[in-house]
């Protein structure tokens, strides 16, 4: 969801500065990203092994990466689009599936959510899921315009009272969640303990977006922020974050504007920068999204929760900017918008997935162009070299892609795998895996993972 610009605060910009006078480790306008190259490494020579040949390519957009449709959009375009995307987006809503609290327990009923879930795996893609409280204007909580989503079990505590503004940006009627109140507090954590042990090994869930504020996007504009009031503490924000490094196993994201030390703590403290938690953008790519192009807030909060260093460690993706109609519809021009391309932009912010909900409408947004600008998302495997002998085979594999894995993977044979996972190889990064059983046909080589769907495949590639 788009928003408007910000002043960038004094620590953010002397910190991205530097950041920048250091060096971006990025491609500037002009400069073409590549996923292959010419590397002919092979594994040592053994006179014990034999060279399994191989001629495999990558062909499809891998899972959990690329471009993102929402569900509804997803299910008109599934027959054109189906195959040229993995992920599609939902906002979800805690009071939906929070039914009350007995005791010391949340009671849930988890049925909506799932039949979510479901009807996104239905069309073999995962979901990146966002749960949130506050969302101008939206009727979806119960008819009434801006109401939060909070659990009405928390709502209907003595003392519990949530603020009001009557148009923020021009956005519509929105109410703020009282985060005076302590039980909503305690809420917030326990809830994302429960989620997690509920769907952290569900293939049906790549990712986990979370936040507060307007659409949970470390935000709120057009009404007096209040910390402690109608927007988390500091002091609870850490909390939260230490919380869910804690207890998260499903990569999880913040937006880009958790930089804003007038929200949060998040930049100068070492304990939460410190964190494996990715970043997610609502408004990529907009005209002056960069500090090259002017403005560049955006890109001050890249630099500032540490672009360099972040998709390292945490997923980073996000939302083609709607700051006008143009952007969604014509940012996959292969002539670039606003001075860079897709594939640039995706490669200067090692970008693994991105909303693009409106860009079929688009003369860009084809079908063919959403698979190609997919399959320059994320992680893309090439192997190298592979060599079996009784009991033992070895491949060398290396990342052509622009981000990590974020998940556990695994090279294997039949039902017998390697040791040594494919999560966090960087690109340009090889590894050698080992496992033990011998290779009689490079067909049978394979990748695995619990965390794809049963129609999924990561592929690779392999010339030699």
């Amino acid at each position: 969801m788009s928003v408007p610009q910000k002043p960038i605060t004094l620590p953010i910009l002397l910190l991205s500065l530097a950041l920048v006078f250091a060096g971006c480790n990025a491609p500037f306008p002009g400069e073409q990203p590549s996923h292959d190259d010419n590397d002919t490494t092979r594994l040592p020579q053994d006179s014990v092994y034999q060279t399994v040949h191989m001629q495999t390519e990558v062909t499809s957009v891998q899972p959990m990466t690329g471009l993102v449709l929402w569900p509804d959009h997803s299910q008109e375009l599934n027959t054109t689009y189906g195959k040229s995307i993995s992920l599609e987006f939902s906002y979800c809503l805690p009071c939906k599936v929070v039914k009350g609290k007995k005791g010391d327990k949340i009671e849930y009923d988890w049925t909506s959510f799932d039949a979510l879930l479901q009807d996104i795996a239905s069309r073999n893609h995962q979901a990146v899921i966002r749960f949130r409280y506050e969302y101008p204007n939206s009727t979806d909580v119960d008819g009434k315009r801006g109401t939060t989503a909070v659990p009405d079990y928390i709502k209907a505590l003595p003392g519990y009272s949530e603020t009001y503004s009557k148009n923020p940006g021009g956005d519509g009627p929105t109410y703020y969640a009282d985060w005076r109140n302590a039980e909503l507090q305690w809420f917030t954590k326990q809830f994302y303990t429960d989620f997690n042990l509920r769907y952290a090994d569900d293939p049906r869930i790549a990712f986990l977006e979370v936040g507060f504020g307007h659409w949970s996007e470390y935000h709120i504009y057009g009404t007096k922020l209040q910390l402690g009031v109608n927007f988390p503490s500091k002091a609870y924000q850490k909390e939260f974050f230490l919380h869910m490094a804690q207890v998260m196993d499903i990569p999880w994201l913040v937006s880009v504007d958790a930089a804003d030390d007038s929200y949060t703590p998040v930049v100068g403290d070492a304990a939460l920068t410190a964190l494996d938690f990715g970043l997610f953008d609502d408004s990529f790519m907009h005209e002056n999204h960069d500090l090259w192009q002017g403005e560049g807030y955006n890109e001050e909060c890249w630099n500032a929760i540490g672009k360099q260093i972040r998709w390292q460690r945490g997923v980073c993706g996000g939302e083609i900017s709607y700051y006008t109609d143009k952007d969604q519809r014509n940012f996959l021009n292969p002539a670039g918008l606003y001075g860079i391309t897709w594939e640039q932009a995706a490669d200067k912010y090692h970008i693994t997935f991105m909303i693009a909900n409106d860009a079929p409408a688009g003369p860009y947004g084809t079908a063919a162009r959403f698979r190609e600008a997919g399959m320059f998302c994320g992680y893309r495997f090439k192997v190298l070299d592979c060599r079996t002998k009784e009991g033992e085979t070895q491949v060398l594999v290396k990342n052509i892609g622009i981000a990590p894995l974020y998940r556990d993977a695994y090279f294997a044979i039949a039902d017998t795998q390697s040791e040594e996972t494919l999560r966090g190889l960087l690109p340009g990064e090889k590894k050698t895996v080992t496992i033990p059983v011998q290779l009689l046909d490079a067909s049978d080589l394979h990748i695995r993972s619990k965390h794809i769907l049963k129609g999924q495949q990561i592929e690779f590639s392999g010339n030699f």
